[in-house]
């Protein structure tokens, strides 16, 4: 029930985070910007499922290997993002990478509240959750660095 009415509500936010964002043109696909943060969340996971051995045999190259998957997950995503943008912006960046966060942070929320995974919130913050603070800071360095450039189209 707790699930339902997360998805639910976070549906009926998104729609209204949509109509403002294509009102005000302060992002060029807010329909892009939600599949790939959707993206962004479900392939870290589907390699740290794919590796999950090695978190039991040698936690610590795993903890080194998903920063890397999530960086290198979120440059790609970017790049597919701003291609098609006439123009970037840090702002458009910024608010880019808090979606991606926001998605990530909210999906893993509900995974991590019950279940097989079920991780106490704080325990899940440290081990997990800070990862995704680098959405935002590599999102934001792409709209700056093409922040006023007339992109190929």
């Amino acid at each position: 029930m707790f699930l339902a009415k997360c998805l639910i509500n976070m549906r009926q936010t998104l729609s209204i985070i949509k109509k403002e964002f294509e009102r005000e043109k302060i992002m060029h696909s807010i329909k892009k910007a939600i599949i790939f943060g959707i993206l962004v969340w479900a392939v870290p996971f589907a390699v740290s499922f794919l590796i999950f051995p090695i978190r039991e045999s040698n936690r610590i190259m795993f903890e080194s290997i998903m920063p890397v998957i999530v960086a290198g997950t979120v440059v790609i995503f970017a790049l597919l993002y701003f291609n098609k943008a006439s123009a970037v912006s840090v702002w458009e960046g910024l608010i880019l990478g808090l979606i991606w966060f926001a998605i990530s942070f909210l999906i893993d929320l509900v995974m991590f509240s019950s279940g097989p995974m079920k991780m106490p919130f704080w325990d899940y913050v440290a081990d997990v959750g800070i990862v995704y603070l680098m959405i935002p800071i590599i999102t934001v360095g792409f709209g700056g660095s093409l922040c006023g450039r007339k992109l190929p189209e």
